[in-house]
């Protein structure tokens, strides 16, 4: 399986200290240059900085179209545009993006999408945590924005839905 992520789910997971989580769901992420560079030059004292360096199974790789990067980055920022082209380079089977925007963008390309959250939901649902709802929680505490909405649909989606929030 091919996935290719975008600085935000690497960054809000490494926070709460549960990026491995992506690692026990599709073994191996791509990450574009510019996402590299957000997470470790720009994030220079957010977490997820040495964490990201250091992990072998989060690939970097350049992308081959800049003229496409550039298009998208008359809408989007360069690491959002970097992930949806390098997913269209590589046919990947999926794209890590929280940002509404660039999740049209892609779908409209036809790259399958899903977010933090949709990676903590399938997480649970393939075992490799027991409950979504501390995550969830622990990610809104790190600054992470979750609509009410959104945190009820995951809840409701990993069969949650019935806990106090």
């Amino acid at each position: 399986m091919i996935v290719v992520a975008d600085s935000t789910p690497l960054i809000a997971l490494a926070r709460i200290g549960r990026l491995k989580l992506l690692k026990s769901l599709y073994g191996e992420l791509i990450i574009p240059d510019a996402v590299f560079d957000e997470v470790v030059h720009s994030g220079k004292d957010r977490a997820g900085v040495t964490q990201v360096q250091k992990a072998e199974w989060i690939k970097r790789q350049s992308v081959d179209n800049e003229v496409a990067v550039q298009l998208l980055r008359e809408r989007l920022d360069r690491g959002e545009s970097e992930a949806i082209i390098l997913a269209l380079e590589l046919e990947a089977d999926l794209l890590l993006i929280d940002e509404m925007k660039g999740r049209r963008i892609a779908e409209a390309q036809g790259i399958a999408v899903t977010g933090t959250v949709g990676a903590i939901v399938a997480a649970k649902r393939q075992n490799v945590i027991d409950s979504v709802q501390p995550l969830l929680d622990d990610l809104r505490h790190n600054e992470f924005r979750l609509s009410d909405e959104l945190y009820k649909i995951a809840l409701a989606m990993a069969d949650e839905e019935n806990q106090d929030n």
